[in-house]
């Protein structure tokens, strides 16, 4: 793409992809968000529903600049309000709750995968329909395995630093540094705007994506012969 990356789909063609980033995007933060929230919440801490983070608004999760910014440049972020230091299992339950997004991505992503390899095997067979619902599906399979393996990079502030940190005293230490935490802010930056990084890593996901729908076809073509 040259130039706006809205514009560039839409006169591509490509209007499906579009609407499916967005939906996926802003819907898959949203979730992920939610995520920490429900595990916060297990874990005894209540910020989430008093700071009213509890809801499906993506203005809460997300606000103002995250839009602005995802509707430029097609990336975004969200944020869920925690206090630790209510947490029942204390750094351990900071673990949990950073681990919980990520696993609500992996979720979406398995759910997408399967529920494709459903629609190729049983339909609809209509055209454009198929063919719009299966890319709607792909879309939201590769983004949340993208979203997932993205926020388990060990980066302060992603999630990866949070549980690593919850599980070791010397980490906990570590990331807690404000060196460590500038130098995890200039190696995020760098892999979300370096374009040979970013295409690689997309592809790779998009490949795997693409061999878990074709293994829930196979699996379901042999099972479907058999109940009938």
């Amino acid at each position: 793409m040259t130039g706006w990356w809205i514009a560039d789909l839409w006169q591509q063609g490509e209007r499906v992809v579009l609407m499916s980033w967005i939906v996926w995007v802003i819907g898959s933060i949203v979730l992920h968000e939610l995520g920490h929230g429900v595990a916060a919440l297990w874990e005894g801490d209540t910020t989430p529903r008093d700071s009213g983070h509890m809801t499906l608004n993506p203005l809460v999760h997300m606000g103002w600049v995250s839009l602005i910014v995802f509707l430029i440049f097609g990336i975004a972020w969200g944020m869920m309000p925690v206090s630790p230091s209510r947490f029942r299992h204390g750094r351990r339950g900071w673990s949990i709750v950073a681990a919980a997004g990520p696993a609500v991505n992996l979720l979406l992503a398995l759910l997408c995968i399967v529920v494709c390899g459903i629609v190729i095997r049983f339909g609809p067979h209509t055209e454009p329909l198929a063919f719009n619902l299966r890319v709607f599906l792909i879309s939201g399979a590769w983004l949340n395995l993208y979203l997932m393996l993205f926020n388990l990079m060990p980066l302060p502030p992603l999630d990866g630093a949070a549980i690593l940190s919850g599980l070791s005293d010397g980490a906990w230490r570590f990331y807690s540094k404000p060196g460590v935490q500038q130098f995890g802010l200039l190696v995020l930056f760098v892999a979300i705007f370096s374009t040979d990084l970013a295409t690689a890593g997309l592809e790779k996901i998009q490949t795997l994506t693409a061999w878990g729908v074709q293994r829930v076809v196979e699996v379901l073509s042999v099972v479907a012969p058999m109940a009938s």
